[in-house]
């Protein structure tokens, strides 16, 4: 049998954020001491939830657990179309933080919120009228030398401070005189001018300047100054962050009469204008953590309590719960907490027909290095298999996996000949069972007799 080789993992080419300690947080006297804390989820309709917008921030960020429920992977949803936003270049710097949206896309949301308005009882007509003094276009206030760019971050801190609940009041003025339901109104010029304008750093100053978080420097491994990381992460949480409105430009028809230059798209024969709105239905990002995850971090590092129908769960009722949900809960939460404890961010790996991925570091740094398929088996490697394999489907997902530069591997899990049933129901059976891994590669022969020879 030839030896294991292992490769360094491949790192992506862009990579534009910084590498956080993750978990577990130094439980110390100091002041990071103080900022550990125990995070909240729930469970509903069989998944496990995070809503807390400083949880999310949190878990993501210390070891990349979870994914967005309606993004890729990181919880960075943005209502706005990106091809929209390709087309009008030209636009003041207040309305750019806006995301821009078709008709189409926002009629949409205004027939959703129709629709939960009238399911809590309301008639048709007052739905109408609530929705058409919510929904009404209003002029956004122009910029001068660029103020409102300027405090885009404390406006949307401020913003998210207000009620989330619709306006009992169907007036107008109720609408647009109240900075309740005005945040924007009682941003006043005298007051903008006053802010201190955002910094940029200029590219020779980046070229000489070491990262505090990598030896390399900020050009190369894609990070930001330090100065710059507060108003990033301040960035990243807008996104997320619940508002109370959620101001739009919605992309119209018009006649082209009257407007500004910057407003009218001339690359086409129909003309458009940009009409800014208020969002009347507010899709909010949540958390979703996988039952792997969710117990590792309530049983492997203690920051995380788990309720359903808001009562929290032990550690042991959490465990039959989620063996109970899933049939092989325990084998793939040990092989999960095996490869967390060794230093790797595993993934599901559903899209390459295996159990688990591993990332160094975390997905936006390092592409996957391992797909890992796991199996029960006894001192002997003898067992039922959990995942029967014969040679021609080992050959196909070794092939799909070369294919995609990572390496097959297979984590068994030994299982001790006096453990029982009895035992099983209980989280205690993890330090029972021992691991042994086993890369699958493929021996060519003229590449081994060429090494042989050289040798």
């Amino acid at each position: 049998m030839s030896q294991a080789t292992f490769h360094a993992p491949r790192r992506k080419r862009k990579v534009y954020e910084c590498y956080e300690s993750p978990f577990p947080i130094p439980l110390s006297h100091d002041n990071h001491g103080t900022d550990f804390r125990v995070c909240r989820a729930e469970i509903i309709n069989n998944f496990i939830v995070v809503k807390t917008l400083d949880d999310i921030l949190l878990l993501y960020g210390k070891g990349y657990f979870g994914k967005g429920i309606l993004s890729r992977s990181r919880p960075e949803y943005n209502i706005g179309q990106g091809e929209l936003r390709g087309r009008w270049k030209g636009l003041a710097p207040s309305k750019r933080k806006l995301p821009i949206i078709s008709s189409k896309k926002y009629q949409l949301h205004v027939e959703w919120a129709r629709s939960l308005l009238e399911g809590q009882g309301m008639d048709r007509s007052s739905t109408d009228k609530i929705l058409g003094d919510y929904c009404s276009p209003f002029d956004f206030p122009e910029d001068k030398d660029d103020t409102l760019d300027s405090v885009d971050c404390k406006a949307q801190k401020e913003l998210s401070s207000t009620d989330s609940s619709f306006p009992a009041d169907d007036s107008t003025e109720v609408l647009e005189g109240n900075p309740v339901f005005d945040p924007l109104a009682k941003y006043g010029s005298e007051e903008l001018e006053t802010q201190e304008p955002c910094i940029v750093p200029d590219r020779e100053v980046l070229e000489k300047m070491h990262c505090h978080r990598h030896d390399d420097l900020i050009v190369h491994c894609g990070c930001k100054p330090e100065k710059q990381t507060a108003r990033n992460n301040a960035a990243e949480k807008s996104v997320i962050e619940r508002e109370e409105h959620e101001y739009v430009l919605v992309e119209e028809e018009q006649d082209n009469v009257g407007l500004k230059d910057e407003d009218v798209q001339e690359d086409k024969n129909e003309k458009f204008k940009l009409v800014c709105r208020r969002n009347p239905f507010q899709m909010f990002e949540y958390l979703q953590l996988s039952r792997e995850e969710a117990f590792f971090l309530v049983y492997g590092l203690g920051c995380l309590s788990v309720s359903y129908k808001k009562e929290p769960l032990t550690i042991q009722k959490l465990w039959k719960v989620f063996c109970a949900a899933q049939q092989n809960f325990p084998t793939s939460y040990m092989a999960y907490h095996h490869f967390r404890s060794k230093g790797w961010v595993p993934k599901v790996g559903l899209k390459y027909g295996t159990d688990l991925l591993l990332y160094r570091k975390g997905p936006p740094f390092y592409h996957a290095s391992y797909s890992v398929i796991v199996e029960l088996a006894n001192a002997n490697y003898e067992g039922s298999p959990l995942r029967p394999l014969t040679w021609r489907s080992l050959s196909g997902l070794n092939r799909t996996t070369m294919n995609v530069s990572k390496e097959l591997l297979i984590c068994y899990l030994i299982q001790p000949e006096d453990i029982t049933e009895k035992d099983m129901k209980s989280p205690e059976c993890i330090k029972k069972f021992t691991v042994q891994e086993v890369i699958v590669s493929r021996w060519i022969s003229s590449q081994e007799r060429m090494e042989h020879e050289e040798l």
